[in-house]
């Protein structure tokens, strides 16, 4: 299928690894530009070889803090100057590790952290890489969340209270950007086996919860971005698709 966004640029938060390369991947594949924003500049520059070795497309890479707002706010006004961007693809730091549940979470330290990773730096990069989206007439902003958004998770207290946040962000800048064309939507997967998911995860015990009976895939989640990014999801905005495998046992 020709998703229609050969030529369309598209700004990836945490671009380098697991998920976030996965979505380069994939949009590069239909011929989208990327500006890749990471905190490290070696895994940057790293990437950007290896994706324009693979693909036929320009990559951009800006280094810095997502949350920091400075550093969003910089790199927006260079996107900016250099032609805007059609695409956001939103993926901030995972939670703390290790995962605990909601009693078990007394450490404050953990909280603020995880607060500044995931819901902070979601609404840093939202306010500010937004109105390049708005003048276009044309637009599209997936977020990349967690399952236990909408069904929590044992031992994911952190992560089900501060990605509920963002999905909320999500959900309520949805409605008020569709005037201008801009779609925004979420992608929420719970067992996806990259190198990091295995490190914090038992992936066997996690598989048996799971009915389709395997892990996805970052591939699996890349397509799925680069579908919600295409013109032929132009009528899907507010959503939130769930990556699970059947796991998710909520009926709405």
């Amino acid at each position: 299928m020709n998703l229609g966004i050969q030529g369309k640029r598209a700004l990836v938060i945490g671009g380098t690894s697991g998920l976030g390369l996965a979505c380069c991947q994939s949009l590069a594949a239909e011929g989208v530009d990327l500006a890749i924003f990471a905190r490290n500049s070696e895994t940057l520059k790293r990437t950007r070889s290896d994706l324009t070795d693979e693909f036929a497309v320009r990559v951009d890479t800006y280094s810095g803090d997502v949350t920091n707002r400075a550093d969003i706010v910089s790199t927006v006004e260079l996107l900016r100057d250099g032609g805007g961007i059609d695409i956001l693809v939103l993926n901030t730091p995972r939670p703390p590790s290790p995962m605990r549940d909601f009693l078990a979470e007394d450490d404050d330290s953990r909280w603020e952290q995880a607060y500044r990773d995931q819901l902070h730096a979601a609404l840093n990069v939202l306010r500010e890489a937004t109105p390049l989206l708005t003048t276009n007439g044309w637009g599209r902003i997936i977020g990349i969340t967690s399952a236990s958004v909408k069904e929590p998770l044992p031992r994911h207290a952190i992560s089900s209270v501060f990605r509920a946040g963002v999905q909320a962000a999500l959900k309520h800048l949805a409605s008020e950007i569709a005037q201008f064309g801009v779609t925004v939507n979420s992608v929420a997967p719970a067992t996806i086996a990259t190198p990091t998911f295995e490190q914090f995860h038992d992936l066997e015990s996690r598989v048996r919860l799971t009915p389709l009976g395997r892990p996805g895939t970052p591939e699996e989640l890349g397509a799925t971005v680069a579908f919600l990014a295409s013109y032929q999801a132009g009528f899907i905005t507010g959503q939130l698709i769930q990556l699970d495998g059947g796991r998710t046992a909520s009926l709405v």
